[in-house]
């Protein structure tokens, strides 16, 4: 009688797995994003099978063999069977499907195109029939479209100027415009006086009104959408104007034999042709002499230099820096003139040891910008150094004028009357 009971008992344990149990899904379909050209894969994983097949495309055409076709995938939005089992149906060389153990089928999709997104389903053929579904979504990173974008543009100064930058992808990017510089962009509305300035600017449109040669540079129009990489487009505003010249010392007075430097100012657009002439226009040379230079100090601005070696009197009178482009020229005007060094410094040509023409060279440096000033001012102007083989010129920083200066200017001023 034990014997008996146990036999039931036995029996009754193993009646599920003879029967089966009702198919379900493990585990669901993740949601899938990836970049234009990746691979996209859902897995499906379906427990308690049984004998059930998928999808009653494959019991309507008499298709009862074997039980293994269990899984179909089905294009949701479409409406197409794209596998059943391990067989692609849909005539896309793209697509496949893997089996591994026994309950998980995996969709493969190389290389997914923009057309590939959309609701992708998992189904088994249950009455009723039971599925799960996941969304594919295929980003595009953002590209410009160069023939809907601006290039380089010139304006004049004063006028406007409109830079457009268009881009595609998907999510559709957004546009962000910076100066290169990192200098902020200015937007000017109707009321007169009335901008604001911002560092980056946002929309498909940057519009500048009311232009200054201080807007002049490279804009960098950015698109991003979330996709990396963000692109980028270099955009160069030219503002054209013509030139204007700044001279910090319109007088300078420097000893006989010693390096003097003229220096000048100068802003313009489109690039200028500058020179040096003498107040009767003979135009100045790079000789042994005479050196010539430029330093640029923005993208329109230079500060010209010409450096006079071992000053002479022929030399002394005036100067004239002229600067020349497509729209107009100018000029400024400099008096160069004799300043006596004091009384126990001997003349430079004289015979002395080395040291001592180390320690009059500087002296007669500093004496050389000491000296120099505009007619409307005394003192010196902070000037850049210049270093050469030949000649150097020190920096030095302007100070406040002492008696021996003021005594030293109504000297400069004597001879500057007395060469008129």
């Amino acid at each position: 009688m034990l014997c008996h009971r146990a036999l039931v008992i036995l029996f009754a344990v193993n009646v599920p797995i003879v029967t089966g149990l009702e198919p379900d899904f493990a585990y669901p379909l993740e949601n899938v994003t990836i970049p234009q050209g990746r691979d996209a894969t859902f897995t499906c994983v379906v427990n308690n099978l049984g004998g059930y097949r998928v999808s009653s495309s494959s019991s309507a055409s008499g298709d009862h063999s074997g039980s293994f076709k269990r899984v179909a995938w089905i294009k949701a939005d479409t409406k197409a069977i794209l596998a059943i089992h391990e067989h692609v149906i849909t005539n896309n060389a793209r697509l496949s499907v893997t089996h591994s153990d026994y309950n998980t089928w995996t969709l493969n999709i190389r290389g997914a195109h923009r057309e590939d997104r959309g609701i992708y389903m998992c189904q088994i053929n249950t009455d009723p029939m039971k599925s799960q579904s996941a969304f594919l979504e295929v980003v595009i990173p953002p590209d410009i479209i160069s023939e809907e974008t601006s290039n380089d543009l010139m304006v004049p100064e004063g006028g406007s100027a409109k830079l457009v930058c268009k881009a595609r992808g998907y999510p559709k990017p957004e546009i962000a415009w910076k100066r290169e510089d990192g200098a902020e962009i200015i937007s000017r509305t109707t009321n007169p006086g009335s901008k604001t300035k911002q560092a980056i600017a946002e929309g498909e449109t940057l519009t500048l009104s009311k232009v200054t040669r201080g807007e002049m540079g490279a804009y960098l129009c950015i698109a991003s959408n979330g996709v990396p990489p963000s692109v980028s487009k270099r955009m160069m505003l030219h503002v054209h104007f013509h030139p204007m010249i700044q001279v910090p010392n319109q007088l300078v007075g420097a000893p006989i034999g010693t390096n003097v430097t003229l220096v000048c100012h100068v802003e313009a657009s489109p690039k200028a042709i500058n020179y040096w002439t003498r107040q009767s226009d003979e135009m100045i040379i790079n000789n042994t002499r005479h050196a010539m230079f430029e330093v640029k100090t923005s993208v329109y601005s230079v500060q010209m230099r010409l450096v006079i070696i071992n000053l002479q009197k022929h030399d002394l009178g005036g100067y004239k820096c002229i600067s020349k482009n497509s729209i107009g020229d100018a000029e400024g005007n400099i008096r160069l003139y004799d300043m006596e060094l004091p009384k126990h410094t001997k003349k430079i040509g004289d015979r002395r040891s080395d040291d001592d023409m180390d320690s009059i060279g500087d002296r007669d440096h500093r004496l050389n910008h000491v000296h120099q000033g505009s007619l409307r001012e005394t003192g010196s102007t902070l000037e850049p150094a210049f270093d050469s083989e030949d000649y150097s010129v020190s920096t030095t920083t302007r100070e406040s004028a002492s008696p021996a200066m003021i005594g030293i200017v109504l000297i400069a001023l004597h001879h500057l009357l007395a060469s008129t």
